[in-house]
């Protein structure tokens, strides 16, 4: 296997992931377990290499995975794939990759699970 599978089903690890890069590209920044963080690096990375390619194509894909939803209260300002298009990939057009950052912050209290935090460089 060339994945983990975090001990879920495909669709609700999909769907986990879903979650996770939506939030990512929301918040530029997130706290999750290891295991999480180091699967989420290689799917980020890949929306944000479509997202520099720009065209209609890339759009649809990209909204194939990532979620419509916005920082804002009642749908207001930008939502996670206009954000990954005209903020996001805009900053990353001159890089090659390397796009995110994995911090250990120590182990989670109650099982202690590896926790890290995932980030945009």
């Amino acid at each position: 296997m060339a994945y983990r599978k975090l001990n879920r089903t495909s669709s609700n690890r999909k769907a986990l992931f879903r979650s996770l890069v939506t939030d990512l590209v929301l918040y530029e920044r997130i706290q999750t377990t290891e295991a999480k963080a180091k699967e989420l690096r290689s799917i980020a990375e890949k929306m944000i290499t479509l997202a520099k390619r720009g065209d209609l194509h890339a759009r649809r894909l990209v909204a194939q995975y990532v979620r419509r939803e916005s920082l804002g209260l009642d749908g207001e300002g930008p939502d996670a794939i206009q954000k990954l298009f005209s903020d996001i990939a805009q900053r990353y057009q001159d890089r090659n990759g390397g796009y995110t950052r994995i911090v250990k912050i120590g182990p989670r209290r109650g099982d202690a699970a590896p926790m890290v935090v995932i980030e945009l460089v």
